[in-house]
């Protein structure tokens, strides 16, 4: 899979069927979208998939802007293990900001990806002030030779599906909702830091997950599965918070691997989340926290024996 990440000055392909969106968390609207462009290009013809970075929100709204639900990294995977041949890394800036709708069809999708057919939701909107929706985009493809597919918003049993419902959800604690809208457990995955070692000297040793997108959608203890390179599942216990037992200062993601006691720093873990156990919480003195642990532990040790 090529990845383009600023605006090229060339044509990249000589025909394509492209999909246009943020694609934050790929759920299952999103994958809607890639089952059309599959279906259009039947295996001949590119597949280019046009997103965003930073995505839109995060540019206009640096501090209100919600919480992402996957990483550049985990996007990227995704997508290539879908076969798409392409993806274009926008750069959201004040140029891509300010350019017309028309403009953007014009240098984006016909000069660069020489477009054959557009697939969208129907709620798509592109351009300066989101300008361009369905009825300007599918006159453009009449006046430009391209064709338009545009999606209807995918409901699974009466909710439908969308980033916000996904988050609110994951917000709630409800990992099962989460996962039934994206069609997968709930992940994230980052690069393991050396912490304060706060854990290994309260008999918990944790992997500490730098986090690649901030805020976290997450908060609090969950019962969890882990793997790193070709290691396998493993069973645990996360916490993503503040930890304001011990006094913590900013976001922190620590990881607990029952039973395993191992060199972690540098390794890439994908962590799944598999139930909420409880919020953060607050405890008068160090024995009550460490109290607190084993119950936590035993608690996820049980929750991922049933499941």
């Amino acid at each position: 899979m090529q990845v383009i990440r600023d605006n090229p000055d060339k044509q990249l392909l000589q025909s394509s069927i492209v999909t246009i969106g943020n694609f934050d968390g790929l759920h299952l609207g999103h994958q809607s979208l890639i089952r059309r462009c599959q279906s259009l290009s039947d295996g001949k013809r590119p597949i280019a998939v046009v997103t965003f970075e930073p995505l839109p929100q995060a540019w206009f709204s640096p501090d209100t802007a919600p919480a992402r639900l996957m990483s550049v990294y985990q996007k990227l995977s995704f997508l290539a293990n879908e076969g798409i041949d392409l993806v274009w890394l926008m750069r959201f800036n004040q140029h891509l900001a300010s350019m017309s709708a028309e403009d953007f069809v014009r240098s984006v999708l016909v000069k660069t990806l020489a477009v054959d057919e557009v697939v969208v939701g129907e709620d798509f909107r592109y351009g300066k002030r989101r300008q361009g929706d369905i009825d300007s985009l599918r006159q453009s493809g009449k006046k430009l030779g391209f064709g338009l597919s545009a999606m209807p918003m995918l409901d699974v049993d009466g909710q439908r599906v969308s980033s916000s419902a996904i988050r609110e959800s994951l917000a709630a604690g409800d990992l099962g909702q989460a996962s039934h809208l994206l069609g997968r457990p709930y992940r994230i995955t980052g690069r393991v830091i050396r912490g304060r070692q706060l854990g290994r000297q309260l008999g918990y040793p944790t992997a500490n997950i730098r986090l690649a997108t901030s805020p976290s959608p997450l908060n609090g203890v969950f019962a969890v599965r882990a793997r790193w390179g070709d290691s396998g599942w493993r069973d645990g216990v996360a916490n993503l918070g503040t930890r304001p037992a011990v006094g913590g200062e900013g976001f922190l993601f620590e990881t607990h691997l029952f039973d395993f006691d191992g060199g972690l720093y540098g390794q890439r873990l994908e962590v799944e989340f598999v139930k909420k156990l409880r919020d953060e919480a607050h405890f008068e003195n160090i024995d009550d926290l460490v109290a607190q642990m084993r119950e936590d532990d035993q608690q996820a040790r049980n929750c991922l024996a049933r499941n």
